[in-house]
């Protein structure tokens, strides 16, 4: 099959005939029709995962076919429309009892501890836990932009942000994940104010749900801004993007006893970021991290989908080839283009 193969971290990718991958017993092989391009990717290409190890396929966010199915699978057949979170459980530790195999004990990662979906086919195991089914009403590529930043800010936003209608949410971030959020918390029935650096990512913001904008590039202090338009402060405030910055306007901007969700990647250089923990302490305030989505959790979404309160296919951007995609990985440290970039075509 053809695959996108990182050979060195920091170095462009190539696209090579590697061996098809086979089924694990509990497992199946997955047809890839679209796989969505993610900064965690580019992340990976850096060398700030310590799970990959090169060679390497990445690839996370990720809707096709069955293609092969492992012997001990029960309840999938070939020819069946899948999606896959992309924190894979194993169903059996500790936390997959209690379901939340998000933070499973014993979690793969296509694309960062397996091989992943910048491919032709890409193999997931323990695939009765792991698989979702798609409705056939919903395009792959659509599918595919759920896999990660979609389902991460779902979960962000609905179960560790409990938002609630009519309170004041500021997203810090446009780009895919930060978009999601936007969409989902104002259709939760929450205010939202979006923030980022280009008009352009937030006039679409607008356009999917912002009740007001913050450009920081022009803003001289972000923080004054939200708490200006939400007299006295967010209720629940997100870092999307994963920086020193947006995360401490995130929190600084929070009323009393707010709720901060970390969902940007805090990386490389930016592992370490302060925290105003007198101000945590004074306001009562609350540091959640957010981590992908169980599988069982997608109905509800896919709920809201069918019932068009969101509307994921509007955040589709560029459609890519697979040979398109190590130059357009790469060009990822520069941040996000406006949407969720797809590969389409193999």
């Amino acid at each position: 099959m053809k695959a996108v193969v990182m050979e060195k971290f920091g170095e462009l990718p190539t696209v090579q005939t590697v061996p098809d991958p086979s089924p694990a017993p509990d497992g199946v092989v997955i047809k890839v029709e679209a796989t969505g391009l993610c900064r965690s990717d580019w992340h990976g290409l850096m060398g700030h995962d310590p799970d990959i190890r090169l060679p390497h396929v990445p690839g996370h966010e990720l809707a096709g076919t069955v293609a092969a199915v492992g012997r001990d699978v029960t309840r999938w057949r070939a020819g069946q429309r899948v999606t896959v979170p992309f924190v894979a459980a194993c169903g059996r530790c500790a936390e997959c009892a209690s379901g939340n195999q998000q933070v499973c004990e014993h979690q793969f990662q296509p694309g960062f501890s397996a091989w992943g979906s910048f491919a032709e086919y890409v193999a997931i195991d323990h695939a009765d836990t792991n698989l979702v089914a798609l409705p056939e009403a919903m395009d792959f590529a659509t599918a595919a932009s759920l896999g990660c930043r979609f389902v991460t800010s779902f979960r962000a936003i609905v179960d560790q942000g409990r938002v609630r209608p009519g309170e004041w949410v500021a997203v810090h971030g446009c780009g895919g994940v930060g978009l999601s959020a936007v969409m989902i918390a104002s259709a939760m029935g929450a205010n939202v104010i979006a923030v980022d650096l280009s008009d352009e990512k937030l006039d679409f913001a607008k356009k999917v749900g912002a009740v007001a904008t913050v450009n920081a590039s022009t803003t001289q202090n972000v923080v004054k801004a939200i708490k200006q338009i939400t007299n006295g402060g967010a209720h629940m405030s997100m870092d999307a993007l994963g920086h020193p910055v947006t995360c401490a306007n995130s929190i600084n901007c929070l009323r009393r006893r707010g709720r901060h969700v970390q969902v940007g990647l805090m990386l490389g250089d930016h592992t370490h970021p302060q925290v105003p923990m007198a101000k945590v302490i004074a306001f009562e305030l609350e540091i959640l991290g957010s981590h992908g989505m169980q599988a069982w959790r997608y109905p509800a979404m896919m709920e809201m989908i069918r019932s068009a309160k969101l509307k994921p296919e509007l955040l589709v951007g560029r459609h890519y080839a697979l040979d398109e995609a190590p130059a357009a990985l790469m060009a990822m440290g520069s941040f996000e283009g406006l949407g969720i970039g797809v590969v389409t075509r193999f």
